[in-house]
C-alpha cells in the first residue's frame, strides 16, 4: 500500500453503550469528499434521520481532519461537525491548535461520536486505546478549568484535550468547544451537543506517524507554500497584530457594526484596533500547529480593573461585536468580556449578538434590568451580568436570551424582530451588509446562516480585489452572484483539507494542488478544489433542504433591508427586499437550483451526488479497550 498522510481509519464511540470501533474510511468517502468539510457534509447527511433534535442522543458529534492535517502543509487546522441546536442546520465549526493534528497521531481521519452517557463522563484516547472516565467532579467547572482538571489527572500534560463549559452543560444553543487554550470550536452550538450527550471533554494523546507519498516533492511544495505567506502583505498584518488592525480599518469603509448595527461607522474605532491592543494587551507571538503566519498575540491585561488577567489577541470579531457593538471601547473590558465567554464555552459572537439585541429591547422598555445593573449601550457591568445569566441560567432573562436572538425575539414579540439580527438563527457577523450587496448575499446564502467566511465579498467590493481583471463596484448588484458562487466553491473546497482560511490569502490553488498530490498521490489540478467544492456546497444543500429551509429563509435581518445607513461611506445604503430577490434569482441560476433553492436533478448528476454510496453506521462489532 502506498504511503498516504490519511491515516485511513475513523473511530466511532457510542456513549449510550460505552463502546468504540474503528472503521476503515471507504474508500469512495475519500475520493469523493476528501477529508474535512467534505467528511461532514456526506457524514451529517446520511447519518441523522430528517428532522432529529440536535441534542438527541442519536445526533452525531464528529471531530474531523484534513489530508494535509498534521503535516508540515502551513496553516492548517481541523473541524467539529454537527447539526446546530441553535439553527437547525448543518454546521462547521473550525479550530487551529494541536487537537486536531493529535487526532491522526492516534492514527484516525476523524472521530465520530453518537449517544448520551448516563453519567457526566469525557473520552481518553491513547492511540488504539479508548477509555470513559467519569467526570462527575469537574461537571459545573469551566472549559479552561476543566482543561487543566484532567491533563492533571490523566499525567498526560502533553495530551490535547476539549471541553465544554457551563454553556455547554446547560446546552445553550451557542455553546462552543474550547479546542486547547484560546482555540475555539465557536460558532452554532457544538458544545451544547456534546452538553446533551454528557461528555464534558475529549483528552486524545497519540504516538502514530503521519506519512507522506512523496516527500521531496512534498518539501518543495511547502517551501512555496510558506514563500507565498512570507510575500503577503496580508498575512505580514496579521502576524503584526491578527485581525485586529480590521476594527479601525471596518470602520473608516462603513462596514463596522456600532450599536446593535443602527449604523456602521464607530468613532472609537481605534482603541479597540492594533494600536489599542498592543497598548494594552500584547506580549508576545503564538502559533498554531506548524503555521509561519502567528497571528495570536499572547499578553494580559497590564493596568486598570482587569489587571494580571492572561489573555491572547481579541480579534476582529470578539472586539467588534463586544466592543463597538456595545459602544464599549476599553479594550481591557473587552478582553475580560471576550474570556468570560471563553471560560463559560459560549461563542463571543453569538454573545455580543444578543447582548446588543437586549440593549436596545431595554432601550425601548421590552426587558427591564434588575435593580443596580443597567442594561445601557455602554454598560461592562451589564453586560457581564448577561454573560453569567445565560451560562448558568441563572433567571428567566438569562434563560430567554440564551436561546439566541431568533428565538428570544419570537417570544417577546413587541417589534423586537427589527432589531434582532440574524441569519437563519445565527447572529450576525461584525461586518455590516449595507453598501456591500455582495457580502449580504454571502449572508443570504451561507450554508450554517450568517456568516462572514463562506465568501468574504469585501475583499471585491471595498477591498479592492478585481474579479477577472476587473474593479468591482459596491453598491451594484450585477455579477454579484457569479462571483461569490467561485468564492464559496473555493473554499469549501479547501476546507477539505483543512486549511485555515488566513493562509488561503497567500496560497494559490496551484500549490495547494501539489501538497494534497505529493501527501497523499493523489493527482490533482488547481481547478481541483472548485470542482469538490461545488459537490460540497451541494451535498450541504441537500441537508439543509431537507430540514425544511427554502428560499424564504435565503434572507437577511430587517435591519438592513428597512433602514438605511444613517452615516458614513455608505449613508442612506440599505439592501432591499427587490435587491434580495434578484441576487438570491441570479444565485440559484448559478448554482443549478430552482425558484426554492433545491439543486435539481441535472445538477447533481453532473456533480457526480446522485451516485455515490450513503454511509451507514458501522455494525456492533469488537470494541476497543475500556478501561
Amino acid at each position: 500500500m502506498m504511503a498516504s498522510s490519511e491515516m485511513g481509519k475513523l473511530l466511532w464511540v457510542d456513549l449510550s453503550n460505552r463502546t468504540c470501533q474503528v472503521s476503515d474510511t471507504p474508500p469512495w468517502l475519500r475520493s469523493a469528499f476528501v477529508g474535512g468539510k467534505g467528511f461532514g457534509a456526506k457524514l451529517l447527511h446520511d447519518l441523522t434521520p430528517a428532522g432529529l433534535d440536535p441534542l438527541d442522543p442519536e445526533c452525531p458529534l464528529m471531530f474531523l481532519t484534513g489530508p494535509l492535517t498534521a503535516t508540515a502543509a502551513p496553516a492548517m487546522r481541523a473541524c467539529v461537525v454537527t447539526k446546530s441546536p441553535l439553527t437547525g442546520t448543518f454546521l462547521d465549526s473550525y479550530f487551529g491548535g494541536r487537537f486536531g493534528p493529535e487526532i491522526k497521531y492516534a492514527g484516525y481521519d476523524g472521530i465520530i461520536i453518537t449517544g448520551r452517557a448516563d453519567t457526566p463522563l469525557y473520552l481518553w484516547i491513547s492511540d488504539d486505546a479508548v477509555a470513559f472516565r467519569p467526570a462527575e467532579e469537574i461537571w459545573g467547572t469551566d472549559a479552561l478549568a476543566a482543561n487543566a482538571a484532567i491533563k492533571k489527572a490523566l499525567g498526560e500534560p502533553e495530551a490535547m484535550v476539549v471541553t465544554i463549559g457551563q454553556g455547554g452543560e446547560n446546552r445553550l444553543p451557542f455553546a462552543l468547544i474550547s479546542c486547547e487554550y484560546n482555540r475555539q470550536a465557536g460558532r452554532g452550538g457544538a458544545g451544547a451537543v456534546m452538553g446533551a450527550k454528557n461528555l464534558k471533554a475529549v483528552a486524545v494523546k497519540g504516538s502514530r506517524l503521519v506519512k507522506i507519498h512523496d516527500m521531496p516533492t512534498f518539501k518543495d511544495a511547502c517551501r512555496q507554500a510558506d514563500a507565498a505567506i512570507a510575500e503577503s502583505d496580508v498575512c505580514r498584518t496579521l502576524t503584526y497584530g491578527g485581525t485586529s488592525a480590521s476594527v479601525p480599518w471596518a470602520s473608516e469603509v462603513g462596514l463596522l457594526t456600532y450599536k446593535n448595527y443602527s449604523d456602521q461607522v464607530d468613532p472609537k474605532a481605534d482603541q479597540l484596533g492594533d494600536q489599542g491592543q498592543y497598548k494594552h494587551l500584547f506580549l508576545g507571538k503564538a502559533a498554531c500547529f506548524g503555521c509561519p503566519i502567528r497571528c495570536s498575540q499572547m499578553g494580559a491585561v497590564r493596568t486598570g480593573k482587569y489587571a494580571h488577567q492572561i489573555t491572547d489577541i481579541v480579534e476582529y470579531e470578539s472586539a467588534a461585536l463586544m466592543g463597538s457593538n456595545l459602544d464599549i471601547h476599553d479594550v481591557r473590558a473587552v478582553a475580560h468580556l471576550v474570556k468570560l465567554c471563553d471560560a463559560y464555552g459560549i461563542d463571543s459572537m453569538s454573545a455580543g449578538g444578543v447582548i446588543g439585541f437586549a440593549f436596545e429591547a431595554a432601550q425601548k422598555g421590552v426587558i427591564k434590568a434588575p435593580d443596580g445593573i443597567r442594561f445601557d449601550f455602554g454598560s461592562v457591568a451589564g453586560a457581564e451580568y448577561l454573560l453569567r445569566a445565560m451560562a448558568l441560567q441563572e433567571n428567566e432573562l438569562g434563560r430567554l436570551l440564551s436561546l439566541g436572538v431568533k428565538r428570544a425575539s419570537e417570544i417577546l414579540g413587541q417589534g423586537t424582530d427589527r432589531y434582532a439580527q440574524h441569519v437563519k438563527g445565527l447572529e450576525s457577523p461584525a461586518w455590516g451588509p449595507r453598501g456591500t450587496p455582495g457580502m449580504g448575499l454571502a449572508y443570504m446564502t451561507a450554508d450554517r446562516g450568517g456568516c462572514h467566511q463562506r465568501g468574504f465579498m469585501i475583499n471585491y467590493e471595498v477591498g479592492g480585489r478585481q474579479y477577472k481583471g476587473r474593479s468591482v463596484e459596491a453598491h451594484t448588484l450585477e455579477g454579484k452572484a457569479e462571483i461569490l458562487k467561485g468564492e464559496q466553491d473555493f473554499l469549501a473546497g479547501t476546507d477539505a483539507l483543512v486549511k485555515c482560511d488566513f493562509g488561503a490569502f497567500a496560497i494559490p490553488a496551484e500549490i495547494y494542488a501539489r501538497l494534497l498530490a505529493a501527501a497523499t498521490g493523489r493527482a490533482v489540478e488547481a481547478d481541483f478544489f472548485n470542482a469538490l467544492g461545488e459537490r460540497i456546497w451541494n451535498q450541504v444543500r441537500l441537508f439543509n433542504w431537507r430540514e425544511g429551509f427554502r428560499a424564504a429563509d435565503d434572507r437577511l435581518p430587517r435591519r438592513f433591508v428597512e433602514e438605511p445607513l444613517p452615516s458614513g461611506p455608505h449613508k442612506g445604503q440599505r439592501i432591499s427586499k427587490a435587491d434580495m430577490a434578484r441576487m438570491r434569482a441570479d444565485y440559484y441560476r448559478a448554482r443549478g437550483w430552482d425558484e426554492e433553492g433545491r439543486p435539481t436533478a441535472q445538477t447533481l448528476e453532473r456533480l457526480g451526488l446522485n451516485a455515490v454510496p450513503r454511509m451507514q453506521l458501522p455494525l456492533p462489532g469488537q470494541s476497543g479497550a475500556i478501561g
